[in-house]
């Protein structure tokens, strides 16, 4: 899926008696209504989907140490993890 990306220009002009602090408010105010922040976090974290190949690889690395471990406990080598729940 290609996201479109098309530009939005939010423009604010100061007023005569216009304090900055409110010229600042308004603009984020604008980019807040024209969905600029919004659509910009969604592109920052996106995540892309795994391929089946990496997920089928991540399982078995965590299946091996799964079988390596229970082999250390039964051998005496490594102490049974506790949980932490409460």
């Amino acid at each position: 899926m290609l996201l479109a990306i098309m530009a939005t220009n939010v423009q604010v002009e100061k007023n005569q008696n216009e304090s900055s602090a409110n010229v600042i408010r308004r603009f984020t105010k604008r980019m807040q209504n024209a969905g600029i922040i919004p659509r910009m976090r969604k592109i920052r974290y996106y995540s892309r989907v795994k391929s089946e190949n990496v997920r089928r690889a991540s399982r078995l690395k965590k299946l091996v140490k799964k079988e390596n471990y229970e082999t250390q406990l039964k051998l005496g080598k490594v102490q049974e993890r506790t949980s932490r729940r409460r």
